[in-house]
């Protein structure tokens, strides 16, 4: 999947801010909030599809203005659907205001005149274009400058990280079926009713299942990583955690495999010190012959295999099929029309 780039960090600090206004400068007017002499540093990637585009961008605090000169020069009329992870963002469109909190996503159409201001942040953005997305127009022009209900707008926050983070590794086939998919999914996340959940339902169960995996990542060192951290840390219920990972042999089972999968990355790396008996009390497990045990069974192979092989240079010995990320219920046999593993209805209130 190819990317665009632009970057002002390796401009003369003069010429930074001017690069990143030419940028931007047919669409919107840009200028700091805090004129600094130290210069203007900001990144931004786009991926363009068939129909919409995805922005990663990272910038210090700036003023964004879309004037009615710059609508008749430049008539652009797509939806932006905004995340800033880290600071509220202040908009005013016709009159119209919203402070947009952090890590929530807001819809603002390029039709209108606007404003915005935000401090130094790094935002994912998807701008849809009408005629691929007209068929959720009305959804899309409801939601402009309207805070969205917290459950659809955090799922949605979801998959715009997630799908950033899969799509330079799309083939170009399966890039081809994200714009349906995407529609697909921002219409069951803006207005929930059951035949949207239904059509969007192995995205959403791929977008929570990355959640979760997220939250029992972060815990894989706590002796009270269970259902009901997880849930809390996911923000899903548990009857919708069991759902999820039934296919993965259930709750308990994924975890040991997420631990497991630790297990052989530290006893690889061979700048790291610790004995097998203290990784394995690392990572929980009641002593270090249960742990080898459980390793043998995943790996087919002793923890101290794998430590000797890496020690002699030797390349690492596969993993099992349990680790890997592009099994079934990964996004891109999501969008070729593979099964989710496991059927998990989202809890909103239609």
């Amino acid at each position: 999947m190819h990317c665009s780039e632009f970057s002002t960090s390796d401009l003369p600090a003069p010429d930074q801010l001017q690069a990143w206004q030419a940028w931007y400068g047919r669409v919107f007017e840009a200028s700091p909030l805090h004129p600094d002499d130290r210069g203007f540093s900001a990144r931004a990637r786009a991926w363009t599809l068939n129909g919409f585009s995805l922005n990663h961008v990272t910038a210090p605090a700036l003023s964004v203005v879309r004037t009615k000169t710059l609508l008749r020069r430049e008539p652009i009329d797509h939806w932006a659907i905004t995340l800033s992870e880290r600071r509220v963002t202040l908009l005013d469109s016709g009159g119209a205001t919203l402070a947009a909190p952090a890590r929530l996503p807001f819809v603002v159409s390029l039709g209108q005149p606007m404003k915005n201001e935000r401090e130094a942040d790094e935002r994912i953005q998807l701008y849809l274009s009408r005629d691929s997305f007209h068929g959720i127009a009305t959804l899309l022009d409801a939601c402009c400058l309207t805070p969205l209900q917290p459950a659809g707008a955090t799922l949605l926050a979801d998959y715009m990280r997630l799908l950033m983070r899969n799509l330079p590794s799309l083939g170009e086939q399966d890039a081809l079926r994200l714009t349906d998919a995407t529609r697909a999914m921002i219409a069951a996340c803006l207005a929930p009713t059951a035949h949207r959940i239904g059509e969007a339902q192995p995205l959403i169960n791929v977008t929570l299942m990355e959640r979760v995996r997220r939250a029992i990542r972060r815990h894989l060192h706590s002796p009270t990583l269970g259902p009901e951290l997880i849930c809390r840390e996911a923000a899903t219920s548990r009857s919708q955690l069991y759902r999820l990972l039934e296919g993965e042999g259930g709750v308990g089972h994924y975890i040991q495999k997420q631990r497991l999968s630790e297990a052989f990355t530290m006893l690889c790396d061979l700048t790291a010190s610790s004995t097998i008996s203290a990784i394995a009390e690392m990572l929980c497990f009641a002593d270090s012959s249960s742990f080898a045990r459980a390793f043998r069974r995943e790996f087919g192979v002793s923890p101290s295999d794998v430590r000797d092989a890496a020690r002699g240079g030797l390349p690492p010995i596969p993993a099992s099929s349990g680790t890997n990320e592009q099994a079934a219920g990964s996004f891109a046999a999501c969008l070729r029309g593979a099964p989710p593993q496991a059927s998990a209805a989202l809890e909103l209130r239609i």
